[in-house]
């Protein structure tokens, strides 16, 4: 990105799997910003919470172990590493028995509380984009521009498995479905700021789509909002491909 333009906040949200997170890096790459996965956050809290046998239906526990926590995200070869208590747990906190349980904590109000006031100091200088599932609704409802991001069950499903089995993780597909449609049911009705649609958003379904061409799409929207244009490239289609699902890491 060319210094001197005005620095914006944007905000991606979505469901399991439908690549927040790779969308969210390659963008902040190409535009020079910094990218924060809110979700290694909560990430972080669960596999604390899990490794210290916290009882998430205590208040009282949990408050107190809220205060022992300390998160900090940093950035190595354009990649966000996640500490916790200045550990390196980045490796740990994306291993499938943390899916498990991350909606569960999430949900809490004192773990979105704590989490929140976090993200909203870290954009107070702008210049980032930002993914998770309450970015553009609570975290930052002000954000310059949000995209939410959407994708076929069945898309999802084999995104996530095939993301396991590269990393030698033995799983079904059914345990897999299963855990993202548990996912999506606690994310979309817990009481404290449910996944939802910004009525403002940009929704993209990333089903048929590349990373490439989601990126497009994505750099396209942001450089009108930020007022350049950048370097020509072939602009991505925005009909929704047809054809086989194309794999790729999951948000």
């Amino acid at each position: 990105m060319q210094s001197g333009l005005r620095k914006i906040i944007i905000a991606i949200d979505g469901y399991s799997s439908c690549g927040k997170s790779t969308l969210a890096r390659a963008l902040a790459k190409r535009l020079g910003y910094v990218h924060i996965d809110t979700g290694a956050m909560y990430r972080a809290v669960t596999y604390y919470i899990l490794r210290q046998h916290i009882d998430i239906n205590d208040p009282d526990e949990m408050a107190q172990a809220l205060k022992k926590i300390s998160i900090q995200l940093t950035f190595e070869n354009d990649s966000q590493v996640t500490w916790l208590n200045h550990e390196n747990v980045e490796e740990a906190i994306r291993e499938p028995h943390i899916n498990e349980f991350v909606s569960n904590v999430s949900a809490l109000s004192a773990v979105r509380t704590a989490m929140v006031a976090q993200q909203r100091r870290m954009g107070l200088e702008k210049g980032i984009v930002m993914d998770g599932r309450d970015i553009g609704t609570v975290v930052f409802p002000e954000a310059d521009l949000k995209l939410f991001l959407v994708a076929d069950t069945e898309v999802r499903v084999e995104r996530r498995w095939l993301e396991l089995q590269a990393k030698g993780i033995n799983i079904n597909r059914e345990d897999v479905r299963a855990n993202l449609l548990l996912r999506d049911q606690i994310d979309s009705t817990r009481a404290d700021s449910p996944l939802r649609q910004s009525k403002d958003a940009t929704v993209i379904d990333t089903s048929y789509l590349t990373p490439k061409e989601q990126l497009q799409i994505a750099l396209d929207l942001a450089r009108s909002v930020i007022g350049t244009v950048a370097s020509a490239e072939k602009p991505a289609s925005k009909n929704f491909h047809k054809g086989m699902p194309i794999p790729f890491p999951s948000g």
